[in-house]
């Protein structure tokens, strides 16, 4: 039996106990705040009519937006189902920057049936910045409607509520931006099973720190504002020198507690396509990385908190093993005990998006992101990013 005198002198033991049990605390609470919320979200102002659908008397007109370069393929394959939308009055503008495949003729071709499709087409490069921020400033230029719908053409509306979906995110009158989440089909591989999961903790946390009143960054894939707010707050202006950050700059820069809120209602959901190769998903990994010189020391230093919990937990714990202050019994109850929490907490945001059963292999995730993410922040970014 564990003779517990002896572990009341070891201040050494005394701790690292401690300190397991404080780090255990706030990584749960971290689980709960934002894997477990914004799982168990639900919007608080209820449609008038239908399932998932408002009065067409209260809906205000909206411009979905997107930039295409080269992307025929995926035009082809997805933007029928943005011009197809169950909403009563919508524009769909497509930005054509210097495409050389059959991104025009596939836009030409759907501009014959969808009179409520607006080409903005480029044939010359004026723009004097890498990146898409200039053509989708044109694009938000040339939207007619004050609520904007940022897409991309690689993303699908997982029905044709979407713009039903997503304006429900104005409840508030208050209401300038409102971010949403767009998720990837699911595979049977391993990089599938990664991108999954990486895809679902980043979500979460971004549409958590919104819930907690402290927006930071959204997915382009998946986003609104007011067309209005964009140029009040002069767009793209003050980060116009980085390629990246249409999304990320623009949120951390515009958003608050009050003027940002979020909706992940079922109608208000986009799927896209999951990288094939790790090449390829390291590259969009960059991208997301690329603007952290942006954001304040504080952000990026608050950006590490969980990470290093997350080492300071599994260091302590494995240093009471060592060091024998405590069972090691007692010590696997206590990585046990946050493991469990852990996969219910993402359970509840896994079964929401659809992400399947990766939430089962959560700790063990969790673990290789800690490795693979700190390689990430390590890794030398070039100057710009292409479009």
């Amino acid at each position: 039996m564990f003779d517990f005198s002896t572990f009341l002198t070891d201040y050494y033991a005394i701790a690292l106990t401690a300190a397991l049990l404080v780090l255990m605390v706030i990584l749960c609470l971290y689980y709960g705040l934002y894997h477990f919320r914004v799982g168990r979200w639900q919007l608080k102002t209820e449609p008038t009519e239908g399932t998932g659908s408002l009065a067409k008397d209260s809906l205000p007109p909206v411009s979905v937006v997107l930039t295409a370069k080269n992307d025929a393929g995926w035009l082809k394959e997805n933007l029928v189902y943005l011009l197809e939308q169950d909403y009563p009055d919508f524009e769909v503008v497509v930005v054509d920057y210097l495409s050389q495949d059959d991104t025009p003729y596939v836009l030409k071709v759907l501009k014959d049936y969808y009179p409520h499709l607006k080409v903005v087409p480029f044939k010359e490069d004026v723009n004097l910045f890498q990146g898409k921020k200039y053509p989708l400033s044109i694009g938000i230029k040339s939207a007619k409607n004050d609520i904007l719908m940022l897409a991309d053409p690689d993303c699908i509306p997982n029905n044709m509520q979407w713009l039903r979906g997503m304006v429900r995110g104005y409840a508030r009158k208050e209401t300038q931006m409102v971010l949403g989440f767009c998720g990837l089909k699911r595979t049977k591989t391993l990089l599938g099973a990664l991108q999954q999961y990486d895809n679902l903790a980043y979500s979460t946390h971004y549409l958590g720190s919104a819930l907690l009143g402290h927006p930071y960054t959204g997915s382009g894939r998946n986003m609104s504002y007011r067309r209005q707010f964009f140029f009040r707050q002069g767009g793209f202006i003050r980060h116009y020198s980085v390629a990246g950050g249409s999304d990320d700059l623009f949120v951390y820069h515009n958003g608050n507690r009050s003027n940002t809120s979020i909706c992940i209602v079922p109608d208000a959901l986009l799927t896209t396509e999951p990288k094939r190769t790790f090449a390829q998903w390291h590259e969009q990994r960059l991208d997301r990385v690329a603007t952290r010189s942006w954001h304040t020391l504080g952000s990026r230093l608050a950006e590490q908190v969980v990470p290093l919990a997350n080492l300071a937990f599994y260091a302590a714990a494995t240093l009471l093993v060592l060091h024998g202050g405590l069972p090691w019994g007692m010590v696997l109850i206590a990585v046990l005990l946050k493991w469990a929490w852990q996969i219910v907490a993402m359970a509840q945001p896994a079964k929401r998006f659809d992400a399947g059963l990766v939430y089962l292999a959560a700790p063990l995730m969790e673990i290789y992101f800690i490795v693979a993410n700190t390689f990430l922040i390590l890794t030398p970014l070039p100057n710009n990013r292409k479009f």
